[in-house]
């Protein structure tokens, strides 16, 4: 045996993993843990996920006689039979709960499989690169609000013949004189109708049909206020709903949850509400917008790109 292994042999003897199930305890173990740095950080949201699909929180602790060191929030979906983040793979921008780096190749070691760990930030992927295989997830998309003073000042900085586009089909929607309703959060039941319509007349599958998944947004909705902030956007044309956002607010970031659109009836109401957005959020005082993962073959020509990372066993 050689003597760098030697030198870690009392490291090793005295940590220990302790896995938690009681959701009471999850919640102490976060609240120590969670740097709140993001939306994905607070413990609400991700109660909201639990509240809708019940899956049995599976915590691992990493610890020794003295202190916590780490912690791997995990649930356990019975019907995919594996183990993923608490809240499941819709959370982005996922960071490790650990005190130092080093402790998460031996806490991801210990954990169970089948295991995946999706949209895994950049920030605690860099350090592990080198010890932990990680894989590029899809990245997320984000545009930064601080040089702008609305929408007009970003349509400078982005190429002309895109620019022109979101300008034309705006203007479709603002000759049709649009009603802008805000925080009628009863209209989530709208979104979650168009966004099927939408999807179906596409021939794509939607997570909606899933009605658990319908429920988890009902409470990101009611679990709002303690730590969070949802907005909701409406869009009425003629007494007809056009278009429903649904948006949180944390940290200063404006977070575009889901969307629903009538792009049949109402062609360019998802560009006209992305710069509706823009326009809400630096009044709001947010310093940028994040739009989530999933590029629907756009995001990209309009935002930044900000790297992701999974890991699977």
């Amino acid at each position: 045996m050689n003597t760098k292994t030697n030198r870690r042999l009392p490291l090793l003897e005295t940590l220990r993993i302790e896995v938690l199930s009681n959701i009471n305890s999850c919640f102490e173990l976060w609240q120590e843990f969670s740097p709140r740095k993001t939306l994905f950080d607070v413990w609400e949201f991700r109660l909201a996920f639990y509240e809708a699909y019940k899956y049995k929180p599976y915590f691992l602790l990493l610890k020794n006689q003295s202190e916590h060191l780490a912690l791997l929030p995990l649930w356990y979906e019975d019907d995919k039979m594996r183990y993923s983040w608490f809240g499941g793979d819709w959370q982005e921008e996922v960071g490790f709960f650990t005190k130092h780096p080093k402790y998460i190749p031996f806490l991801l070691s210990s954990a169970p499989s089948p295991l995946l760990l999706n949209a895994i930030s950049q920030d605690s992927a860099e350090p592990l690169k080198r010890k932990t295989r990680l894989e590029v997830d899809e990245p997320k998309y984000v545009l930064a609000l601080d040089e702008f003073k609305d929408h007009k000042d970003y349509l400078m900085t982005i190429k002309k013949k895109t620019r022109q586009n979101l300008r034309r089909n705006t203007r479709r929607i603002e000759v049709q004189n649009p009603t802008i309703i805000t925080d009628n959060f009863s209209d989530l039941e709208h979104l979650i109708r168009l966004s099927k319509e939408r999807f179906k007349q596409k021939n794509e599958e939607t997570d909606w049909e899933d009605p658990r998944r319908a429920e988890a947004f009902r409470q990101v909705i009611k679990l709002a206020g303690k730590s969070y902030k949802t907005r909701m956007i409406s869009v009425l044309i003629d007494n007809e709903i056009a278009g429903v956002d649904l948006i949180a607010l944390f940290n200063s970031c404006y977070y575009t949850l889901r969307c629903g659109y009538n792009v049949k009836d109402f062609p360019g109401i998802g560009s006209f509400i992305n710069l509706l957005e823009i326009d809400d959020a630096i009044k709001l005082g947010m310093k940028k917008i994040d739009f989530l993962q999933d590029n629907y073959e756009w995001k990209d020509k309009l935002f930044h790109t900000v790297p992701l990372f999974r890991y699977e066993k």
